[in-house]
């Protein structure tokens, strides 16, 4: 039983995601949290990890450490996306295992479905179709890590959860313009646009894809819950539920940051990725989750927070 007392570990505490869990599990009463630098555990070395985990013996791991980016970067860069994410999370899974962990959350991405998938999307549609081709060895990692656990459950009787969030944003979220995803780089394109007085942006694809977008502050909370929640699914949907344009978004937070309505041009030599991409979060609430904050506020909360990153 996890309590305020338990050990917990948080792989890539310093990330959009594991920076709030951290946060949440702070907010919360729960202070022996353990993590470490990049530069004193290498996750991608099986013998460090081994040892770390044996010495700590954590009772509880959160596994939010993994190489992440935008299209540009997931397309031009795959051998360095499935090779760092599959060395990452086997690393962290088994050695879990054998330092005595039976209690473990995996985080994944959306984008483990099919390109072509039935919307909303249900956790069931899982390896039913083929993948988005910019972003397939991602995906492909990441499905080995939701098979891993499955297994290590279905063979060890172990605990391991793994929950798939929409397109997620937040503090300490990736702002460079090449290597990042589509709501922070179209945050910094704004505020540039702002500070700079123009009239004009430039976005990727034709605006008419739909994506679903979950403030990071919402799966951390969903996180904590699903620490503590017995289920009888080893994989969980989390996001709003609801989705919009890439029209709608820029227009939103164009409106949000600058105060006024700008002219948007797009590129239509730039891939869009899929069509529509919403997910079934039916089966997280019905084990008693649902997201708390709004688009808009999440959007005005994350710009605040962008606002105080740039300014370090």
């Amino acid at each position: 039983m996890i309590n305020f007392k338990s050990k917990i570990y948080v792989a890539g505490h310093r990330g959009l995601v594991g920076s709030a869990i951290v946060r949440k599990l702070n907010e919360k009463g729960y202070k022996n949290i353990v993590f470490r630098e990049k530069n004193k555990l290498d996750l991608t070395d099986q013998v460090q990890v081994a040892k770390f985990l044996k010495k700590q013996k954590p009772d509880f791991v959160f596994i939010a450490a993994a190489k992440v980016g935008g299209i540009y970067s997931n397309k031009n860069f795959k051998a360095d996306y499935i090779t760092q994410n599959l060395q990452i999370q086997t690393n962290l899974i088994y050695s879990s295992y054998l330092a005595g962990v039976r209690n473990l959350i995996f985080l994944g991405s959306s984008c483990i479905y099919p390109r072509n998938s039935k919307q909303p999307i249900k956790e069931k549609y899982l390896l039913t179709g083929k993948l988005e081709e910019t972003n397939d060895a991602y995906a492909v990692a990441k499905i080995a890590g939701i098979k891993m656990c499955e297994s290590f459950n279905e063979q060890y009787k172990c605990n391991y959860k793994c929950l798939m969030p929409a397109n997620t944003f937040g503090p300490n979220d990736n702002y460079d313009e090449k290597n990042s995803h589509f709501l922070p780089a179209l945050i910094l394109k704004s505020h540039r646009i702002k500070i700079n007085n123009l009239r004009n942006i430039t976005l990727w694809g034709n605006g008419k894809v739909k994506r679903e977008f979950i403030h990071v502050d919402d799966l951390a909370e969903a996180c904590v819950f699903f620490m503590k929640k017995k289920t009888d699914h080893s994989l969980i949907n989390i996001g709003t539920g609801k989705d919009y344009t890439i029209d709608y978004y820029a227009n939103t937070i164009s409106k949000i940051i600058l105060k006024k309505k700008i002219k948007i041009h797009y590129d239509r030599s730039k891939p869009n990725g899929v069509k529509r991409k919403v997910l079934d979060i039916s089966l997280a609430k019905k084990y008693g989750w649902k997201p708390k904050l709004n688009l808009k506020k999440s959007i005005i909360k994350t710009y605040n927070s962008f606002l105080k990153e740039i300014k370090k």
